[in-house]
């Protein structure tokens, strides 16, 4: 069954036995009796017992409170405080939010949920939350609903979602409980009388979990729901779950909403950036058309609705409004709308370490800048975007105060993404000419959108220009998320390479000591070449680091490699020992040393990076061989050399300053408490617990690998070179300790190697080449070039020629000086 299939059966197994899955002993205490609607035949429950309808905008068309001031008039961040307050009277602790970007899941790119903060490892009973019960103010990505941004008054792609979460033994789950505390929030909080809301039954099945669920209405709109997830899918059906969990989300923008009844929630979630974005544009507020046309808004959600255009006519004919007068109204108030939540949402993700990007979910941030450069671009509007970030920042400041203090590098990378955008709208304004009033069917205007940048607002502006029609296909932004919400892994999970049955897992002696250099341990299992001991110094492939070499039992190690706990060595030939027998073990300790210089390296070229470029920088991933080492950073442009060398000069500097590294496991809970979610640089680390490698006030993270005691034991870095490997990601290729000492050797003899053939001193090596290649270059502008260059100067030339070849060849740097050169000569 699909994933709707499944859910579709279950709830029906729910209405049929509400006692066993709903709260019905506290909803019948509290007045609700069970109906169904008469209009979509949905269960709920209400204390109207003349109610007919279960109260959803598609049943009772349109919402009812527009216009009317809930019991508690609370502002937006006063929502929160409220929710916090309520809560925590009821025994719930409040936490910080989470980053929004999900490092700690290899599922996910973002944070989709409150919920998603603690998956997998929390949801799954392996480690525990941070309090129990609690709440959080999780700010959430999705971008399914992108259509219907700034329109139906209800989506936003970044959104707040105020979670009430507990995770329980079963026979402490009690969902009577956690209804009652709900309503309490609802009654108390936000002032709600229960007469205005119905409550549905329904269920929630997601990442083989499920569970039964209600969902709160009042007024037509959805203000919250509780989840009860409590049942896995498993290969012999659906089992109990070993700890159940209560998911409560309600997204803080609806509540905010609700509590105002202002026309939409844009203008109760950011009222003045909303407001001088009026005055940047002039769009005006109108109440009374906007007051018209919010409740009859669902109908306009481009989700549940095939037929847009009679939905626009329904709407229309709904509120008594001309179309041809309501809908430019309702989209220019849609393009301020969608500025301001496009930028917030941009604002929390560039905050939290994202870059907008070309691959991956990373791309549909890319996609919602430009859909909100392009609605400002088409309007003509006198807008900076950097300004709409930073007054979404100061807005926020209350609730969310790092974002105002991260604003600098976010404007950064706005600017950058700005600069893009622009280069990708003049190298596509040919194109956009010709295909300008071409009625393009949606795919077309995918696949011009991602191969070329072009827009449909683009598109549809150089159409008017021309005095032609042209009609964005509907859904189209969403159909364009929809293609980049996978997500992308950097690496992928190897495959088991032999079949090891059932034996224990191995005991990783290099933890407790990386300097032992050999050992004696027992052979548990032995296949060809394939041995398993009981313990081992030898380190396996893994966390980018490549394994330790060496002999066990007088037979050379090729490999090294884990399978699940366990380690496995293999051998150069078929071993002479047998299982059971105790063998000894010695690592190839000069690559070993190599191996922990260049990991520990890793780690102090990421935080020199990250102070030089920006908060922005984080591992995307790396790779650490004994002849040189790479780090990927994510980054939003190529690296000037400058920069380079002030990377290299902090890295060194570090090593100077002779700091411990400690190296500690620690429960994950624990680590992530101490240490913030940004322990997680290289990716996801499985495990209840984890190993925390620490350079003292200079970097943390989470890492499995050898590592030295001192920065100092690194002797030197050498940055080698730096290459864009994918939009956002850039590549460091560096060497340290003896690798660094050789290529600095290298380097030297290649310096005696010019001024000798160049007939200079090494310092004139750079000023003697440019002279060279300047007079080559005037000369070639001659016809006869060849006959009038001498033999003396074409030597030279072609001594040049080579010297830049070399340099291209092996792609280091070997002298910064000559590598300029080289860049400006454009050889």
């Amino acid at each position: 069954m699909t994933e709707s299939e499944f859910k579709k059966r279950f709830l029906q197994k729910c209405t049929k036995e509400p006692e066993k899955y709903y709260p019905t002993t506290t909803l019948r205490a509290k007045g609700f009796i069970r109906r169904q609607c008469t209009n979509c035949s949905r269960h709920y429950w209400t204390t109207n017992p003349d109610r007919k309808m279960c109260g959803d905008t598609k049943c009772v068309g349109g919402f009812s409170f527009i216009g009317e001031k809930s019991k508690k008039n609370l502002s937006y961040t006063q929502v929160w405080e409220e929710f916090s307050r309520v809560h925590e009277n009821l025994g719930y602790t409040p936490v910080k939010r989470y980053p929004v970007v999900a490092r700690w899941n290899p599922t996910t790119d973002f944070v989709m949920a409150s919920i998603a903060a603690f998956q997998p490892y929390v949801v799954s009973g392996e480690v525990a939350p941070p309090a129990n019960p609690l709440t959080i103010p999780q700010f959430s990505i999705r971008f399914p609903d992108l259509d219907n941004v700034g329109i139906t008054g209800a989506h936003f792609t970044g959104f707040v979602m105020m979670g009430e979460h507990a995770f329980v033994q079963p026979q402490k789950y009690d969902v009577n409980k956690y209804c009652l505390d709900h309503l309490e929030w609802l009654q108390k909080g936000m002032g709600l009388k229960t007469e205005y809301l119905t409550i549905h039954e329904d269920a929630w099945e997601g990442g083989g979990n499920f569970g039964p669920s209600i969902e709160f209405f009042t007024g037509g709109l959805e203000i919250s729901n509780q989840v009860y997830m409590q049942y896995e899918q498993t290969d012999k059906g659906p089992r109990e779950l070993k700890i159940k969990v209560l998911d409560m989300g309600q997204g803080q923008e609806r509540a905010s909403w609700f509590s105002q009844g202002l026309p939409n929630s844009f203008e109760t979630t950011f009222p003045t950036t909303i407001k001088k974005l009026r005055t940047a544009t002039g769009v005006n507020y109108d109440k009374e058309l906007l007051t018209k046309f919010s409740p009859q808004a669902g109908l306009l959600n481009s989700g549940d609705f095939e037929d847009m255009n009679e939905q626009w006519r329904q709407v229309a004919e709904k509120t008594g409004i001309p179309i041809e007068v309501l809908k430019p109204e309702i989209q220019k108030n849609a393009g301020v709308y969608s500025i301001a939540e496009h930028t917030r949402t941009l604002l929390v993700a560039l905050a939290d370490g994202a870059l907008p990007s070309n691959v991956g979910g990373m791309y549909n941030l890319r996609v919602i800048l430009r859909r909100a450069l392009a609605t400002i671009k088409q309007h003509g509007w006198n807008i900076d975007i950097l300004d709409v970030a930073e007054w979404n920042a100061k807005e926020l400041k209350k609730q969310y105060p790092e974002l105002l203090e991260k604003i600098e590098n976010v404007q950064k990378i706005l600017e950058v993404e700005k600069r893009k955008f622009e280069e990708s709208t003049t190298r596509v304004k040919a194109t956009v000419q010709r295909m300008a009033g071409k009625q393009l069917r949606a795919e077309e205007m995918l696949e011009l959108y991602e191969s070329q940048g072009i827009s449909p607002e683009l598109l549809k502006s150089a159409s008017e220009e021309q005095g032609k029609s042209f009609t964005v296909p509907e859904k189209f932004y969403s159909m364009l998320s929809e293609r980049h919400e996978h997500h992308e892994q950097e690496t992928q999970t190897q495959q088991d390479r032999i079949k090891l049955g059932d034996i224990p897992e191995t005991e990783a002696m290099y933890y407790a000591d990386w300097k032992k250099k050999d050992f004696d341990a027992k052979i548990i299992f032995l296949q060809d070449k394939f041995a398993v001991l009981d313990k081992t110094i030898f380190y396996p492939t893994s966390g980018g680091q490549i394994h330790d070499t060496g002999v066990l039992g007088g037979i050379k190690i090729v490999d090294v490699f884990k399978q699940g706990k366990i380690i496995v060595h293999e051998l150069e030939k078929e071993p002479t020992f047998k299982k059971g027998e105790i063998v000894h073990g010695i690592i190839n300790w000069e690559r070993r040393f190599q191996l922990a210089q260049h990991h520990t390296a890793t780690h102090i070229i990421n935080a020199a990076a990250s102070t030089v470029l920006g908060e922005h920088v984080n591992q995307a991933s790396a790779k650490k061989d004994v002849d040189k080492a790479h780090l990927d950073i994510t980054h939003y442009e190529n690296l000037t050399p400058e920069e380079v060398q002030k990377i290299e000069d902090e890295a060194n500097n570090i090593i100077k300053k002779r700091i411990q590294v400690h190296k500690e496991f620690m429960p994950r809970e624990n680590a992530e408490k101490k240490y913030g979610m940004e322990i997680y640089q290289g990716g996801a680390v499985p495990g209840k617990t984890i190993r925390i490698v620490s350079i003292e006030d200079t970097d943390i993270e989470a890492c499995g690998g050898t590592h030295l005691d001192n920065t100092e034991e690194i002797g030197k870095i050498k940055i080698l070179k730096t290459t864009k490997v994918k939009d956002g990601v850039v590549r460091i290729t560096f060497v340290a300790g003896k690798a660094a000492e050789k290529v600095e050797k290298e380097d030297e003899e290649l310096k005696n190697d010019l001024a000798k053939e160049l007939n200079c001193t090494k310092e004139q090596i750079p000023g003697r080449a440019k002279e060279l290649f300047e007079n080559w270059k005037s000369m070639k502008k001659g016809k006869s070039f060849n006959a009038k260059l001498s033999s003396t100067e074409k030597s030279k030339g072609n001594i040049l020629q080579e010297t830049t070849e070399v340099l291209q060849t092996q792609q280091e740097h070997l002298l910064k000086t000559i590598q300029r050169f080289k860049n400006e000569a454009e050889i």
